[in-house]
């Protein structure tokens, strides 16, 4: 079991998480209420546009219309995460782990909770990039950035120390 104080600092992390969390389903919340679907709209001139989308596919459309398995990894994972995050005793793998358990429960809620219906509800996606990168959203930010930095963490050496 975590000791007191590593779990008090999870908790703290947590925090961070659920802030992370609640801006994903805001700007969700923003982007069906505002956006036409299907309709790009400029945001950073050609840089970054608005272009309202559902996926029920993992990231650049892998396994299309398999959201349920999708669903099934996502809540391990959570699970795993949060283990991980009680465990850890470094502030640096805390981070990290705060920011992807953010953008993986905000996916997550989404296939819950989202037409059609539990456990195959589809993403809200709204972020493009040119040269037809996928569209994505503020969750996909947080699992691009937090697994980038445990690649940085890894090759700096810097221990998991669960």
């Amino acid at each position: 079991m975590a000791s007191k104080g590593k779990t008090t600092k999870a908790v703290q992390y947590l925090l961070l998480t659920v802030v992370l969390f609640a801006i994903d389903q805001a700007s969700k919340a923003w982007a069906l209420k505002t956006l036409t679907p299907f309709q790009g709209k400029q945001f950073v001139g050609d840089f970054l546009k608005f272009y309202l989308i559902w996926n029920d596919s993992a990231a650049f459309s892998i396994s299309l219309g398999a959201t349920w398995i999708f669903t099934i990894i996502s809540t391990i994972a959570a699970l795993v995460i949060i283990w991980l995050l009680l465990k850890t005793s470094s502030a640096a793998w805390r981070l990290v782990l705060a920011i992807l358990l953010a953008g993986v429960t905000g996916n997550l809620a989404d296939r819950l909770f989202r037409a059609p219906g539990f456990p195959v509800g589809k993403v809200v996606d709204f972020l493009q990039l040119p040269l037809n990168f996928p569209v994505f959203n503020f969750a996909d930010i947080c699992i691009t950035g937090a697994m980038s930095a445990v690649v940085v963490l890894v090759m700096r050496g810097i221990k998991l120390g669960v």
